[in-house]
């Protein structure tokens, strides 16, 4: 085929010349046009990168138009509104809708297959109540006895997204709309920039492995620096950064081309040198360093602390408990991330098939601390996908006392799910730092939108609590969420994920078969245990 391709692109151009030498001469300037594709034939048959390209010359490369055209035809003309990945058409539907304040009903019943494996749904009461008689705007109270400053929380809140991976009106718009809704906007690890501060909304500032905005000279955490952020009025809660769902384990670099004066600064690091954040904290390497972190970072902040992770080795995770319990130095909060949780740009691998999922990690976060009679004192914020309310009902009857949730949000902006995030195109100014596609973002009417799906949402939240017959989102549990395994078998939430009896892991005798490897495992001392002793 690459001979005959050829073949045709010469006998085209001698034809042209032919017929405007001899039959008509305005042919000649046809030439402009034939010239480049023989040549540019001749170019695709001689490359050896694409085999492809090379054996069909010019015609190859309409694999690539088709490949960059496949995910608009796929989501505009192929997928069905109960499919799409990693957000279904429904769900993003719901989003628009809400951020919109325009009709948010379904016609003509559900889409789903209530009889397909997985189909989930929650148990209503006939003794309902009307969701005008309830608490409108749920919130929890965030701090350990020890806490100067609790944080009334929303149940509803921005998950961490950095300036950076978003542009800059972005995170105005998504402060701006904390501020106008009353909830918390959590900066991401890449520090606290100007964007975040502008409509002076609350903030959770997130600390990562690089410590960016708590950074000394020398890369290592800097306690002046911390101080300093922590100072900051609008920030009301601090997140400690151990893993993140979309990549636990996994690093990340700020290649000095992107690391701009105003990133530099924001980031307390050197403009134009590249950046590492390790995929592990330099500040300790054990349970009892990272309480002993965190017990500091309380007395110098006096404001709610916590520690974000995505569940890896269970036995770590036990481990901090038990540091917890041996030096009396408790978080104020953990935040559960989930394997499914998204990030502008990961690794296949760590994004597909690394990390505990979060339905399962929080249940096992809050089932640990209940086991180790910590949980009355430390709240859990679960993330994962959660869009709706029903998913965060379904947090909470998991073990969470709210909820985080970032693309969703991304949604109530104008995020079209073009799957653009890491190339730097995002067509509607979200995830860019390209000024003329950022200007597409309007912060004075996205702000607004991200306000109106957050209340649109607890909203709805608060009437299938009524529904529920429940009068506050303490009561839910896992004895109101329904799951189908199979065609003819369906457990209960409680079934599937057992309850632990509070205090069972203090106690040897106590605990449970199945967990007691991981307690074994488990030493305060070290987050590395001799796996061949006790299997892995």
């Amino acid at each position: 085929m690459r001979n005959q391709i050829l073949a045709a692109l010469f006998l085209l151009l001698i034809g042209a010349i032919l017929i405007a030498h001899f039959l008509w001469s305005p042919m000649w300037a046809s030439l402009f046009l034939i010239i480049p594709l023989v040549l540019w034939g001749l170019y695709d048959a001689n490359q050896k990168s694409h085999a492809i390209v090379r054996n069909f010359p010019i015609l190859g490369r309409g694999r690539y138009l088709m490949e960059a055209l496949r995910p608009g035809i796929q989501q505009y003309f192929v997928e069905r509104d109960t499919e799409g990945t990693p957000i279904t058409r429904i769900d993003r539907s719901v989003v628009y809708q809400r951020a919109k304040k325009v009709t948010d009903t379904t016609p003509f019943g559900t889409q789903l297959d209530l009889y397909g494996e997985g189909y989930e749904w929650m148990n209503h009461s006939i003794a309902a109540f009307d969701p005008h008689d309830l608490e409108q705007h749920p919130r929890v109270t965030v701090g350990t006895p020890d806490c100067a400053n609790p944080y009334s929380c929303s149940i509803f809140n921005v998950s961490a997204m950095s300036y950076g991976s978003l542009s800059s009106a972005a995170i105005e718009s998504l402060n701006g709309g904390a501020k106008i809704g009353d909830f918390a906007h959590n900066t991401g690890e890449g520090g606290i920039s100007s964007y975040h501060l502008a409509h002076k909304g609350d903030l959770i500032y997130q600390i990562g492995t690089g410590y960016f905005g708590s950074r000394g000279e020398d890369g290592n955490f800097s306690w002046e620096e911390f101080a300093k952020r922590a100072a900051e009025p609008t920030v009301k809660m601090i997140e400690l950064k151990l893993s993140q769902g979309a990549k636990p384990g996994h690093g990340g670099i700020l290649p000095g081309k992107k690391n701009t004066p105003e990133i530099a600064k924001i980031r307390g690091v050197e403009p134009g040198t590249t950046v590492n954040s390790p995929p592990y904290h330099k500040e300790f390497n054990s349970p009892r360093g990272l309480m002993e972190m965190i017990g500091r970072m309380k007395k110098i902040s006096e404001k709610p602390i916590g520690f974000k992770l995505c569940v890896g080795r269970k036995s770590e995770f036990l481990a901090i408990c038990k540091a917890m319990i041996e030096l009396n130095i408790m978080p104020d909060f953990i935040a559960v991330d989930g394997g499914e949780g998204g990030t502008g740009a990961a690794p296949v691998e760590f994004s597909n098939s690394v990390g505990m999922p979060y339905r399962e990690g929080l249940a096992f976060v809050y089932d640990a601390l209940i086991g180790f009679n910590l949980k009355r004192h430390i709240k859990i914020i679960a993330s994962g996908k959660v869009m709706t309310s029903f998913d965060i009902f379904r947090a909470l009857a998991l073990g969470a006392d709210a909820a985080y949730s970032a693309r969703a949000m991304m949604l109530a902006l104008g995020c079209i799910q073009a799957l653009e995030c890491n190339r730097n195109n995002c067509p509607t100014g979200v995830a860019t730092q390209d000024p003329k596609l950022m200007k597409g973002l309007v912060v004075s009417d996205k702000k607004v939108r991200v306000a109106n799906f957050h209340h649109e949402t607890v909203k709805n939240f608060v009437e299938l609590l009524a529904a529920a017959g429940l009068e506050n989102a303490d009561k839910i549990n896992r004895t109101h969420i329904y799951r189908r395994i199979t065609m003819n078998t369906i457990k209960r939430y409680d079934e599937i994920y057992p309850y632990l009896t509070p205090g069972c892991l203090l106690n040897e005798d106590m605990i449970p078969e199945n967990w007691k490897k991981y307690m074994l495992e488990a030493a305060p001392g070290t987050f590395m245990t001799d796996l061949q002793l006790y299997g892995g």
